[in-house]
């Protein structure tokens, strides 16, 4: 029998002071049997630092032709691709030929660099690209606080987020390599 994914309820609340976006969002999360706490509460914070209207979790891992989140228009255009980990050269292409902007979250510590180290020339022609890196220790924290019912607040400040929760708060540092 096939394991089914586990369902997380998520009241998420974003102050992002870099970009003056304030919001609220009641979020349902699928975690794939074989993602971790920390992949998924990493597609969390991206989600926060992209929030809009139309920014929406994929169905991820189970297809290979979507990011982990996207926002799309009302003409079906995407606007946003945001993958996590270290995805492949060509998928980076494709996916800047088909989006307005993609960026991508690293979060594997020096597994992140060595990647980032051998597709940099090859991505160096693609302008719409975003690599942004979180330390394994902080995205460990972050899998802390995960529970099936989640309110968590979100404080965006030039490149750190506070994430909060009832119990415990996380500061992650986010860095921009690109």
């Amino acid at each position: 029998m096939a394991l089914r994914a586990t369902i997380f309820k998520l009241e998420l609340h974003v102050a992002d002071m870099v970009r003056g976006y304030y919001d609220s969002h009641s979020l349902t999360l699928a975690r794939h049997p074989s993602e971790t706490e920390e992949r998924m509460m990493l597609r969390v914070l991206a989600f926060a630092l992209y929030a809009t209207e139309g920014l929406a979790f994929t169905r991820g891992l189970s297809t290979t032709d979507e990011p982990s989140l996207w926002e799309k228009d009302l003409t079906g255009t995407i606007l946003n691709w945001i993958e996590l980990g270290h995805p492949d050269e060509r998928r980076i292409l494709q996916a800047s030929g088909k989006s307005e902007r993609v960026v991508v979250f690293c979060y594997g510590g020096h597994a992140s660099q060595v990647w980032w180290q051998g597709v940099q020339s090859a991505l160096a022609r693609v302008q719409n690209l975003s690599i942004l890196s979180v330390s394994p220790a902080q995205v460990q924290a972050l899998a802390q606080l995960t529970k099936r019912n989640m309110i968590l607040h979100v404080t965006i400040e030039e490149g750190t987020a506070l994430v909060s929760s009832t119990d415990d708060s996380v500061p992650v540092e986010i860095a921009v390599w690109r």
